[in-house]
């Protein structure tokens, strides 16, 4: 019989939280709740989390969530969005946690710096394109593999032209044809800025060189991602769309939990589609993978950017086209230090190029058309 967890949540109300939670709820013999924080934005709601659940530490903010990410337990899942969850990312791995990482900025900005401070194994991946990779490459050694392949939704606006996207509000934008997600991720999804993001989540996770992530369309989102081996063979990992699988497999790792969610229904008839990534109408990915290769803080910048552009279209203050325009005109203007290897980064090093970044597109924008 498995042993039951201690589990702490980070970003309890949001997306990931809830639904985190959802499991435990079904699975009270696998799973205890002794820590839970939140952004604070919907606090009515944590308080409800924290009479049902009565764990032993939970808080509001940031130092709440670094604080619980570094109690004693078996898991840490960092759920919170956005560049913020860095400080916990470092602080649950510092305190020796296995870390079910939702939060893929954390990885992203930080990179060298999560990386070198995780032990093999510490680091879980939630996200489902990565959490579907970490269950294929069960299947060959590394020295077998030869690529990866990420899906993508393509979002509400698949096959649509750059010229076509000029008008997209924001209320077309937050409607995913697949995903229920926050607002964030949901836009990224759109602009495919997430897609971006996961290429580079999966080279930091994996060790496999950007040359060999791929991405490719698949607008139902049955197949979460595969690994192509040396001998041709591809393996995929399939199910309907659902986050709670992913979820429950990081809390578990490495162990399942029978029940999770539905399987594909092989007796109904259906047709899986994939295609290319259009990279004029959609040149988030290819951004993504330059600030990649640059290293550094580029990602933080990278990240940084978008989230403040993402921040400015909702509030109708930025055309939809123009967010990943910005981003890129933010990245050529951060210079990442030559002298200063990725290797020696710090955690000041991330934030201060997050601040910056942040500043600097805050100056852009003021010029953009309302």
């Amino acid at each position: 019989m498995n042993q039951r967890r201690d589990v702490v949540i980070l970003g309890s109300t949001g997306s990931i939280g809830t639904q985190a939670l959802d499991v435990v709820r079904a699975h009270p013999d696998r799973f205890r709740v002794v820590a839970l924080t939140a952004g604070g934005s919907q606090e009515e709601l944590f308080e409800q989390q924290v009479a049902e659940l009565g764990p032993a530490f939970h808080g509001l903010g940031e130092d709440a969530s670094v604080e619980a990410a570094g109690l004693e337990c078996d898991v840490v899942l960092n759920g919170v969005t956005g560049a913020v969850g860095l400080r916990p990312t470092v602080a649950a791995l510092e305190a020796g946690n296995v870390l079910a990482l939702a939060n893929k900025e954390s990885l992203i900005i930080g990179g060298p710096v999560v990386t070198d401070l995780a032990a093999p194994g510490q680091i879980v991946p939630v996200d489902s394109e990565h959490s579907a990779l970490a269950q294929c490459l069960r299947g060959g050694s590394a020295s077998e593999v030869r690529r990866l392949v990420l899906t993508a939704s393509g979002g509400p606006f698949r096959g649509r032209t750059r010229d076509e996207l000029a008008e997209v509000t924001p209320e077309q934008a937050l409607d995913h044809p697949t995903w229920a997600m926050g607002p964030v991720v949901t836009i990224n999804s759109a602009t495919l800025v997430n897609k971006g993001l996961e290429v580079i989540e999966a080279h930091l996770l994996f060790g496999i060189p950007f040359e060999d992530i791929e991405v490719v369309v698949h607008p139902t989102s049955v197949v979460h991602s595969m690994v192509e081996f040396t001998d041709g063979s591809t393996l995929a990992q399939a199910s309907p769309p659902t986050m709670l699988i992913p979820i429950a497999l990081g809390l578990a790792w490495p162990d399942r939990v029978p029940g999770t969610a539905p399987a594909v229904d092989w007796t109904t008839a259906q047709t899986w589609e994939f295609s290319p990534l259009d990279d004029e109408a959609f040149p988030a990915v290819r951004l993504a993978r330059e600030a990649g290769t640059r290293g550094g803080t580029a990602p933080a910048v990278y990240n940084a950017a978008n989230e403040v552009c993402v921040e400015a279209f909702r509030q109708g203050r930025l055309r939809f086209v123009d967010i990943v325009d910005t981003v890129a005109r933010v990245l050529t203007a951060h210079d990442v230090p030559s002298q200063q290897p990725a290797a020696r980064l710090t955690v000041d090093d991330v934030l201060a190029a997050d601040r910056w970044a942040r500043d600097h597109t805050q100056s852009l924008l003021k010029d953009a058309p309302a």
